[in-house]
């Protein structure tokens, strides 16, 4: 079964041709350029299906649907449901949950079947709850660490964008800006580590994914696995279990 999968976000498109052995091929390429995505899959078999995570919008689901529409499958855009493969939510309105957020909560029960701390870093942070039970319980949105150096640059007249580095003790403004905005990202994942425990659902594995997950493992308090792709992943699952 030849699967093709994609997680259209913010600022990347990342996607995934799959067989019945595993991933065959990963890859991204700019939002900007979805209307290209045609061209980056010419060279592999047609897929007997697409599966689409689109949280970048109306004018990129309409590129990508006019790139993919050569191929006889038809795309399944995936949206948050009340329950699949395992995972139930707990949103008030399950709908509403990011697809992104929803595949990733379906990878991680998938390949751990245990309580997890959900990360995603991107042009966004989202960090959610899994339970043990495989219940989404919440989570929590905030900005990633581009944007929220950019908001400092656009919001104030003295703190100028520049190259900075994590460091415990800044003496440079640079170096403020991208430290303080490092310990507001690993301390949103660290409080959502301990409300778990405070709230009796254990001691939760913590997974990394997204574009800046491998700059905050290194000041993370917890211990934590990076999991490359895992909406990726989620996505992929979801085809396996019927859509």
């Amino acid at each position: 079964m030849n699967v093709l999968a994609i997680d259209a976000g913010n600022s990347r498109i990342k996607w995934g041709f799959a067989d019945d052995g595993g991933w065959v091929r990963r890859a991204w390429l700019s939002t900007t350029d979805a209307g290209a995505m045609a061209a980056e899959i010419g060279d592999l078999p047609a897929p007997a299906h697409i599966v689409i995570s689109n949280v970048a919008g109306d004018g990129v689901r309409g590129a990508l649907s006019g790139a993919l529409a050569s191929l006889r499958a038809a795309p399944l855009w995936v949206r948050g449901r009340d329950q699949q493969c395992g995972v139930r939510s707990g949103y008030a309105d399950p709908a509403q949950l990011g697809s992104d957020r929803w595949a990733g909560l379906i990878a991680a029960w998938k390949s751990y079947g245990c309580a997890c701390v959900v990360v995603n870093a991107g042009t966004t942070m989202t960090v959610d709850a899994l339970s043990a039970e495989g219940v989404f319980l919440g989570g929590v949105i905030v900005p990633g660490l581009e944007l929220m150096r950019n908001a400092l640059a656009r919001g104030t007249a003295q703190l100028k964008l520049a190259p900075g580095e994590f460091c415990y003790f800044p003496d440079n403004t640079a170096d403020a800006i991208m430290s303080g905005a490092i310990n507001a990202l690993t301390g949103a994942i660290e409080r959502m580590h301990a409300y778990m425990g405070q709230t009796g659902q254990g001691v939760p594995k913590v997974l990394l994914s997204g574009g800046t997950a491998a700059v905050l493992q290194p000041r993370l308090n917890v211990r934590s696995e990076l999991v490359d792709n895992l909406v990726l992943d989620g996505l992929l699952e979801i085809v396996r279990d019927g859509g």
